[in-house]
């Protein structure tokens, strides 16, 4: 984890997810649409690998805090780095 901005990655095959937990609003949305992937109670609570790149990306993106972000690293649609 990044000590700077508490920003953490979590590497898939197909799909890389980072969380900036000091972001995070706790709107759950993550967990809501994709509890195979996101799983608070679970270490680590990210797993990309847990569904297809499409929906994770599908899901990080309505994060509305930011905290979440991606990067297709398979060359997908909608690749692009995470924001900073």
């Amino acid at each position: 984890m990044s000590e700077r901005t508490g920003r953490r990655s979590y590497e898939g095959r197909s799909v890389t997810v980072t969380f900036e937990a000091g972001r995070c609003r706790h709107a759950a949305e993550c967990v809501r649409g994709l509890p195979e992937v996101f799983d608070t109670g679970r270490r680590p609570w990210i797993r990309p690998d847990g569904a297809g790149a499409d929906r994770v990306v599908e899901v990080v993106r309505r994060c509305p805090s930011g905290a979440l972000r991606y990067e297709r690293t398979d060359g997908g649609v909608g690749a692009r780095p995470p924001s900073v």
